[in-house]
């Protein structure tokens, strides 16, 4: 979940299984008020590939990395938590649980609030706006950014820890682009692509150290992302928790609006 700048509640939840490596969680909830932005249109047809986002990036562009059969998927657990399925049917959700082993947590992002079955705990739900660029962010900032890359795994996953951007794990890099910037050769700030579908990319794990927060570092990584995906025809988008109104403002700020509420709901087995 792309959070910024540590203005998250200090509620901290954990995606792991004991003696496994797993992607983390952090989060907060709360509806809050409504953001100022209407939400944008949906296609003629009445349905937006964003309203699956999780199925539509697992049954697309990452396929390769995830699990599951035609009624549910997952990504695999050390790259991200996230899971969907085609409906709410019991045979779904039958299918969903064979893909969460006992100790490991899952999350879905539905459109409407789920009731799953007594085989599943909901260990937390929340509320997140999903939202999408409409323009993109203008001129490159003064800021050197470099390009994450496996070797960074272990600065990014302690900045991550410091500051709780939302799940990130040992494999989540291999989901697509990260950048950073460094001081002293710390790694005090970092950004990247999360779940990619065609022609959408996620922006995620926005998060900046504490003793660098206030210069802009978090804004001038979001824009050279969303330049980069509208390099490639694609758009952005992110997900950020209702109750997070400072980060709202930043990405309204940088021409995000909110496309649309979503309900979030993280399960283990029972």
């Amino acid at each position: 979940m792309s959070l910024l700048l540590r203005v998250v509640s200090p509620t901290s939840l954990r995606l792991s299984q004991p003696g496994k490596q797993r992607a983390s969680w952090s989060s907060t909830d709360g509806w809050g008020q409504t953001p100022a932005m209407g939400e944008l249109a949906d296609s003629d047809s009445g349905a937006h590939p964003l309203d699956q986002v999780i199925w539509r990036a697992l049954t697309s562009c990452h396929r390769d990395v995830a699990e599951g059969d035609h009624l549910a998927l997952r990504y695999l657990a050390p790259i991200a938590p996230f899971a969907a399925t085609t409906d709410v049917s019991t045979a779904s959700f039958q299918s969903l649980l064979a893909l969460l082993p006992v100790g490991d947590r899952i999350a879905l992002f539905t459109l409407e609030e789920i009731m799953p079955p007594s085989s599943f705990s909901v260990i937390e739900r929340g509320f997140v706006d999903q939202m999408i660029l409409l323009k993109t962010p203008s001129g490159a900032g003064s800021t050197p950014i470099v390009r994450l890359d496996a070797s960074d795994v272990p600065d990014m996953q302690a900045l991550a820890d410091t500051t709780h951007p939302g799940p990130f794990g040992p494999r989540t890099i291999e989901l697509g682009q990260y950048i950073g910037i460094r001081r002293q050769g710390m790694l005090v700030a970092m950004a990247g692509e999360r779940m990619r579908l065609d022609g959408f990319t996620e922006i995620s794990a926005v998060c900046v150290h504490p003793s660098c927060r206030g210069e802009g570092l978090a804004a001038e990584l979001v824009s050279a992302l969303a330049r980069s995906i509208a390099a490639r025809a694609e758009t952005s988008f992110l997900h950020v928790f209702n109750s997070n109104r400072p980060a709202i403002a930043l990405y309204r700020k940088l021409g995000f609006v909110l496309r649309r509420h979503m309900h979030l709901a993280v399960l283990a087995r029972r």
